[in-house]
């Protein structure tokens, strides 16, 4: 069974190469691609890259996943600079060559001591993270996951080339059932910790517990979770109190709350050393700049020293929750800093963040293949800056959006 993805409206194959006609062969090979883009834009489906001024237009953000208001901390950027000028701007190849520096090595040990990891492992993307511990661990066995993943774990589901069982949102039964009646040798279970869209979060004890029964791993992605849910932000699973369970493997992303860039995965020592040996998104990529690497740990200082961080995160998103609630927009209670207001179709969406930006904000718009039909949105992103005009500017336009809902 295949993730549960909303059809992306592919390259439609041309009536003649459908009937193999010969003329099918000389036809111009950038047709199929106007057609597919043809048909998004007419299903309101078309994306574009906007510029952005450092300062965000000018507009409130509530679109980018700071959710700790470090990526443009002077801690953060001097740490950057400092990095730049001793190492220079790249690591000039991957990690078992020539990228691995001794900042790397202080990262990944700064890491494991504060999500209370027995190792980490730093790559150059959090997608990359999930690649490498999904594809890696899961090849040849059976990987569950659910189907709210995100598409970096789907990506990684499809590239271990392992059987797939794909279970309803954060149904553990679903899993128990799926791990029960498996005839592979070995089992992965993966999820979210939260849910990048609609901001809630995994059952991680019940799925730990049923992964335990059957002789699995249990992979939990806290890109949405770290520096945000639990004591000091470490994470969903260190609240769960299973930070020091062997068999469950956390990734993870430097480029939200810590304000940088990269990934890392956290586990056991067989974990990291199996994909130092054989995970090919680890072997064959160049490593992490090291401006990015010094960045992540000013931040993780900056989280240590300001424990307080991750709950102003947590109390924005509910105050933008509320606010959304208030004004008869559909909206759950988040989880951690996301925030979604589900609109419906894609063009009311795109209608709203447009009303969004004329009110002096910049909100996040989801639309398919992001999120199923009929579950547009706009996803609003907390941060622990925001202050009391930013709320206000936002509450403004919620109520437009609202007033224009009504008008539809």
């Amino acid at each position: 069974m295949e993730h549960k993805e909303v059809p992306a409206y592919p390259l439609e194959r041309t009536a003649s190469v459908a009937a193999g006609t010969s003329e099918a062969m000389n036809t111009d090979p950038l047709a199929r691609l106007r057609t597919a883009a043809a048909t998004r834009e007419a299903a309101g489906l078309r994306r574009a890259l906007r510029p952005r001024t450092p300062d965000h237009d000018g507009l409130v953000d509530l679109a980018s996943n700071d959710y700790l208001g470090l990526a443009r901390d002077e801690r953060l950027v001097a740490a950057a600079v400092r990095a730049t000028e001793r190492w220079g701007t790249g690591s000039t190849g991957s990690r078992l060559v020539t990228g691995t520096t001794m900042l790397h090595a202080e990262l990944e040990e700064r890491l494991l001591s504060f999500a209370r990891a027995q190792r980490a492992l730093v790559f150059s993307s959090g997608y990359l993270a999930n690649l490498a511990a999904v594809a890696t661990l899961g090849a040849g066995g059976l990987v569950v996951s659910d189907e709210g993943n995100h598409a970096s774990i789907i990506d990684a589901c499809r590239l271990s080339r392992a059987r797939v069982a794909v279970t309803p949102h954060k149904d553990v039964e679903a899993v128990e059932k799926a791990l029960a009646n498996r005839t592979e040798e070995h089992a992965l279970v993966v999820t979210d910790a939260v849910f990048s869209v609609d901001g809630d979060r995994a059952p991680i004890r019940d799925l730990y517990a049923a992964a335990v029964r059957h002789g699995a791993l249990l992979v939990v992605d806290e890109a949405h979770s770290l520096g945000v849910v639990g004591e000091r932000g470490r994470g969903a699973v260190d609240e769960a109190g299973l930070a020091e369970a062997p068999t469950i493997v956390r990734t993870i992303t430097l480029s939200k709350s810590l304000g940088s860039q990269g990934g890392a995965v956290l586990g056991a020592s067989e974990v990291v050393e199996t994909l130092i040996d054989t995970g090919r998104a680890f072997i064959f990529d160049t490593g992490l700049a090291p401006s990015a690497v010094a960045a992540a740990l000013a931040a993780l200082d900056i989280v240590v020293d300001h424990p307080d961080l991750p709950r102003q995160a947590r109390d924005n998103a509910s105050a933008l929750a509320r606010a959304a609630a208030e004004r008869g927009l559909p909206t759950t209670d988040p989880a951690a800093a996301v925030v979604p207001v589900v609109l419906g179709p894609p063009d009311v969406a795109l209608s709203a963040a447009a009303v969004f930006a004329k009110h002096g904000v910049r909100a996040g718009c989801f639309r398919p293949p992001s999120v199923p039909s009929g579950r547009s949105c706009l996803r609003l992103t907390a941060r622990a800056n925001l202050s009391s005009d930013d709320l206000a500017v936002i509450g403004r336009a919620l109520t437009a959006v609202a007033e224009m809902k009504v008008n539809v």
